[in-house]
């Protein structure tokens, strides 16, 4: 439970599914010209934006702010997105967030739910709820009693 826990935690859901190749053509796709290496540096941009730069904790984040950050076609961004990364844009985004929502949980107990929604870019209590059940399987607070519960259960283990 402890280890699932902190792959849940401190990975990114689906990082093991991203490929270099799509994985799945789409047949809306098929005369968009995009070429395979466009697509390589498009979705590197992407992973740079989210992973290094953090720009989903933009509350206003959309594919058109996307595609303006990183200076690619919207079209194109979204092809990208849907094919080679194997999700939505908005499943993506909220991917990021509730990812760094739970690492939050479990690290700054003192920090209120409704903080760390607002912190990792969400507006609304609902679409933050929605988002981490559907993600995690729990809400957020129940994730951070799972999660503080673990810890304490190790810590008496080891004593």
């Amino acid at each position: 439970m402890k280890r699932l826990l902190k792959q849940l935690v401190f990975k990114y859901i689906g990082q093991e599914h991203r490929s270099p190749s799509p994985l799945n053509s789409h047949e809306k796709y098929k005369k968009s010209g995009l070429t395979h290496e466009e697509a390589l540096t498009i979705r590197e941009k992407i992973q740079s934006a989210f992973e290094v730069e953090k720009i989903y904790r933009n509350n206003t984040m959309g594919l058109d702010e996307l595609s303006e950050h990183i200076q690619e076609n919207r079209y194109k961004v979204s092809q990208v997105i849907n094919t080679y990364l194997a999700k939505n844009f908005y499943s993506f985004l909220n991917e990021y967030r509730i990812n760094e929502a739970k690492q939050l949980l479990v690290t700054d107990p003192n920090l209120s739910v409704k903080a760390v929604m607002y912190e990792v870019g969400f507006n609304s209590k609902n679409s933050f709820y929605n988002a981490f059940k559907k993600i995690t399987g729990h809400c957020p607070n129940n994730y951070r009693a799972l999660a503080n519960a673990d810890f304490v259960q190790t810590k008496i283990q080891m004593a």
